[in-house]
């Protein structure tokens, strides 16, 4: 799952596939398997790359 998630760059958009309720959230950084995201009904979350594939959204 890292590999994609190794596309994602700082200010690009994301879902968490599992918890859709959080909301569209803004890639603050990936750095390593580390993705950090601040997600509008959640906040800051840091996610183990090696276990989620964050899914890019490109129309937010």
């Amino acid at each position: 799952m890292e590999d994609l998630n190794a596309i994602l760059a700082p200010g690009m958009f994301v879902r968490h596939p599992d918890h859709t309720e959080w909301g569209i959230g803004q890639v603050q950084s990936n750095i390593g398997a580390r993705v950090t995201v601040n997600f509008p009904e959640t906040g800051k979350v840091v996610i183990d790359g090696t276990r989620v594939a964050l899914v890019a959204v490109f129309d937010a």
